[in-house]
């Protein structure tokens, strides 16, 4: 993507308009890679751990997390996704919002979850996915992954694993990929 190329996001009628490209599929590769490998030697094994991905922009990041880690570890790590849609803050705000499905085909108590999400901005969706999860056990620990920290949290939430700190500003944009990361601006389509 070049230039001011419009790229979909799932956000109503608003479109991501790129200026930017500041990784390339490599770098995000090579991230998750480091980023498996930090969990690893931070957990000590995979034995008690579960991916969960946060849908809909921490799927493929969760997904290719957990591959990792089943790769280097050479034991399957389950991996899960959770909408956090209904556990959100803003539902005055946005009352009907976008869904998806939940799919966690185990339960989560006495594990060390590890959320994954593509951006994290405000801390508001972490927020959420934290009430959300309780839902699904509870587990001895939870870890937060993200392929972006573009700063401006607006609660106390801090990333274990980043693949990227991107300082931004308020009215820039981020889309992450595992074919890239953009920063761009959010306009109607």
């Amino acid at each position: 993507m070049s230039g001011n190329d419009e790229r979909q996001t799932p956000q109503g009628d608003l479109a991501f308009f790129a200026r930017n490209q500041l990784l390339t599929a490599d770098d995000v590769g090579r991230a998750l890679k480091r980023m498996a490998h930090e969990i690893i030697e931070r957990n000590h094994s995979t034995d008690h751990l579960s991916i969960v991905g946060l849908q809909t922009g921490g799927k493929p990041f969760a997904t290719r997390l957990a591959a990792l880690l089943s790769e280097i570890s050479g034991a399957v790590v389950p991996v899960g996704l959770l909408d956090v849609s209904f556990y959100r803050d803003d539902l005055s705000r946005n009352p009907i919002p976008r869904s998806a499905a939940t799919t966690i085909d185990h339960d989560l108590t006495d594990r060390t979850v590890v959320l994954v999400d593509d951006v994290l901005f405000t801390g508001r969706t972490i927020r959420a996915a934290l009430n959300a999860l309780s839902d699904w056990g509870r587990p001895r620990s939870v870890q937060l992954a993200v392929m972006v920290d573009r700063g401006h949290r607006e609660l106390p939430i801090r990333p274990d694993y980043v693949g990227k700190n991107l300082p931004t500003s308020l009215d820039e944009a981020i889309v992450a990929k595992i074919d890239g990361v953009w920063i761009g601006t959010r306009g109607q389509a």
